[in-house]
């Protein structure tokens, strides 16, 4: 029995590369008052990175100026940035494009 193989477009696929369950993003914003150390402890504590990652993370919202750290639905990240945010460091739930 021959097999027969269905060829698609990969074109067809585009509309599936949104990831809907991740539409949100948690931007950690630079400032003038937070130690990298602080920045650092912080990433690992609430958002649950390993030291390197967390580490990368604070020289990038350094440099750049923010940096989106961590992405999922709305209700996961709230909490994190609430808790980011009581430490003293800028953050923001933002809608990614």
């Amino acid at each position: 029995m021959p097999h027969t193989k269905e060829y698609s477009s990969p074109f067809a696929q585009e509309e599936v590369l949104v990831d809907e369950d991740k539409p949100f993003s948690l931007v950690v914003w630079n400032d003038d008052v937070n130690t990298f150390e602080w920045v650092i402890e912080t990433l690992v504590e609430v958002c649950g990175h390993s030291y390197e990652q967390a580490e990368q993370c604070a020289y990038i919202i350094h440099f750049r100026g923010k940096y989106a750290v961590k992405e999922g639905s709305y209700d996961e990240l709230k909490p994190m940035c609430d808790a980011i945010t009581e430490r003293g460091i800028g953050a923001t739930v933002e809608q990614l494009a």
